[in-house]
């Protein structure tokens, strides 16, 4: 039979543990700054966009530092690994773009799962596009088209890597165009691949609609056409993919994700800050500023637009294998 004493401490020491609970759970973010992984290198889309809102989440959330990290390679699997495979404590997030976090499983092993993440807030969406210099021959999608079948296998073009949404948008164009594959040329991202495309080393790029707008605006690079359902605000005078004949609506969807299993108060927490800062009007207006077109999903919800994209590019995979 338990003495009194048993009964007691049975009944007092639940209760009185619960405060050091609490102040364990209170300790996030305090200990150490949060690791923001980026799988891409600095000045690409998903690098400004993580360097752009997290500021904005840290000062939501009391105490919250944080540091972005670039970890490119492998177009954008050596740090899709690491943060799939982090702790799940808060203190390490990704900031990544669908459906290159789909495809890579896809083509090769891989330490992560596409769906397996703790999905926070989807924040950009930016549609594929074609871009070539300005004193390039190729001065619309009709001419691509026509040089594409003039010279089969004789034109390049350059993507921020296999398995990348350029990649997979360019597959579907060759597709749907009727056309014989192109030189591919992957590159570890955005940033390496406007400069090769501007000394003449590329015939063309495959990227997002955002990434050679300011050069454009310099007269340097031509925007061809663009794979939204819609004009992008952004590039209003650049026709779609739909309106030239192609049923083609393909792009980068980027936001912040976290290893699998985040305690749920950590969760909330994050998204209800990602949330605050999207809404916030100097982030909408430098979004603006940096041509990048919003597109806000949150939690659950991010999830589920993610397994609708995994879907898609399960198909895409399925019609067109692009291991290369």
């Amino acid at each position: 039979m338990p003495s009194r004493r048993t009964t007691l401490a049975a009944l007092v020491l639940p209760h009185l543990a619960l405060p050091h609970l609490a102040q364990a759970q209170a300790a996030w973010p305090l200990d150490r700054p949060v690791d923001v992984i980026v799988p891409f290198p600095a000045g690409g889309g998903v690098d400004v966009m993580a360097r752009i809102i997290m500021p904005l989440v840290a000062a939501r959330i009391p105490g919250l530092r944080h540091v972005v990290t670039n970890r490119q390679g492998a177009a954008g699997q050596i740090g899709m690994e690491a943060a799939y495979n982090a702790a799940p404590d808060g203190y390490t997030l990704l900031a990544t773009t669908l459906p290159a976090q789909n495809a890579i499983p896809l083509e090769r092993p891989a330490r992560f799962q596409a769906l397996g993440f703790t999905f926070l807030a989807n924040i950009v969406e930016d549609a594929n596009a074609f871009y070539v210099r300005a004193d390039s021959p190729v001065r619309s999608l009709a001419d691509l088209i026509a040089a594409g079948r003039a010279r089969p296998g004789g034109l390049n073009y350059g993507t921020t890597g296999v398995g990348s949404d350029d990649h997979l948008f360019m597959l579907a164009f060759e597709r749907a165009a009727g056309l014989p594959r192109f030189t591919h040329v992957p590159f570890a991202g955005v940033a390496p691949l406007i400069p090769a495309l501007l000394g003449g080393h590329l015939d063309m790029a495959a990227v997002n609609v955002g990434d050679g707008l300011a050069l454009v605006r310099e007269g340097r690079l031509r925007l061809l056409a663009q794979a939204a359902e819609r004009r992008q605000p952004e590039a209003p005078e650049a026709p779609t993919f739909r309106e030239l004949g192609l049923d083609i609506v393909m792009g980068a969807s980027r936001g912040i994700v976290g290893p699998p299993g985040m305690p749920a108060a950590v969760t909330q927490a994050l998204v209800a800050a990602l949330e605050g800062a999207m809404r916030d009007p100097g982030f909408v207006a430098e979004a603006a500023r940096q041509s990048m077109p919003l597109r806000p999903i949150w939690g659950a919800a991010y999830r589920d637009y993610a397994g609708v994209v995994d879907s898609r590019t399960r198909e895409l995979w399925q019609a067109s294998p692009w291991r290369e």
